[in-house]
């Protein structure tokens, strides 16, 4: 059986993992990522009760019951190379003894729901719709880190992509599809799927010049004009191409929802998405 070096799997003085500071029994087997901290008192305020709570870094953690069913919430901060520091802790709770620094023989599988927000790419697709991330598209690096399996599905739509050429010439993506029985369970007769946009920023990797020239100028404008006659690009958003590459390849079943608080082709944004964001949450909550 595998075992980790102190350098390799880094945990605090509890021997709790190192960054998240949680041990697995603080954690339900259904998590809910968040990127903004002041997003998991939003999501605990539904549950029936809560029976742990921790704030470390920028991963606050609560774990409660909603309607007999354990959940946990955690955030995440903003970017994939905090979802990397996530994925790989959540999963060393539940699949390394950490007593004994050995990889379990019988692992733990998760659900884990990311909710968040989004910049749309669609015209057509109204603000405040429900965004469901059938693919992540990264534009970061953390995939290309890790020896993953891309399937021959995933492998046609990436080579498709490329070969449109809209990107910088020194980024190349990857892409990976999110769990699809999971998925499926937050499905609306109102909700949109697509592909997703990862990106490693917010201005230039979205599109966005602000005062520094970029290599990214209309940048939305061609992925919204992308279809290969099955896929289209659907919204911009900064973690889950790490959550299902790191996530699904640990074996866990993961997806995305997100409310789209923003349309780019449009060039229109919310002007208050709390409520339409607590309608989210409930959804989340009624189906995980």
């Amino acid at each position: 059986m595998k075992t980790f070096a102190p350098t390799e799997l880094v945990l605090n003085a509890k021997n709790q993992v190192y960054h998240l500071g949680i041990s697995a029994e603080n954690l339900s087997h259904k998590i809910i990522l968040v990127g903004d901290q002041e997003r998991v008192p939003l999501v605990a305020a539904f549950f029936d009760e809560i029976e742990f709570s921790s704030n470390h870094r920028e991963f606050f953690c609560q774990t409660g019951t909603y309607k007999n069913k354990r959940i946990s919430v955690l955030s995440t901060g903003i970017g994939t190379d905090n979802i990397d520091i996530v994925l790989n802790e959540i999963d060393a709770a539940f699949n390394i003894d950490t007593e004994t620094r050995t990889e379990k023989a019988q692992k733990t599988k998760l659900e884990i729901l990311r909710i968040g927000t989004c910049g749309l790419l669609q015209k057509n697709i109204p603000i405040h719709s429900y965004i469901l991330s059938e693919y992540a598209m990264g534009l970061d690096n953390i995939g290309h880190f890790y020896k993953i399996n891309y399937d021959d599905d995933e492998q046609n739509l990436l080579s498709s992509i490329v070969e449109e050429d809209m990107f910088p010439a020194h980024v190349y993506p990857y892409i990976k599809k999110s769990t699809p029985s999971f998925l499926a369970k937050f499905e609306t007769e109102h909700s949109f799927k697509g592909i997703t946009i990862t990106s490693s920023g917010f201005y230039a990797p979205q599109g966005r010049e602000l005062r520094i020239p970029t290599h990214t100028q209309n940048l939305h404008e061609k992925l919204e004009k992308f279809n290969d006659g099955t896929h289209k690009f659907v919204n911009f958003e900064m973690e889950s191409s790490a959550l299902f590459a790191l996530g699904t390849s640990l074996g866990h079943s993961c997806a995305t929802i997100c409310l789209g608080i923003a349309n780019r082709p449009a060039k229109t944004f919310s002007s208050n998405y709390k409520e339409h964001m607590s309608d989210l949450i409930k959804h989340a909550l009624e189906n995980i």
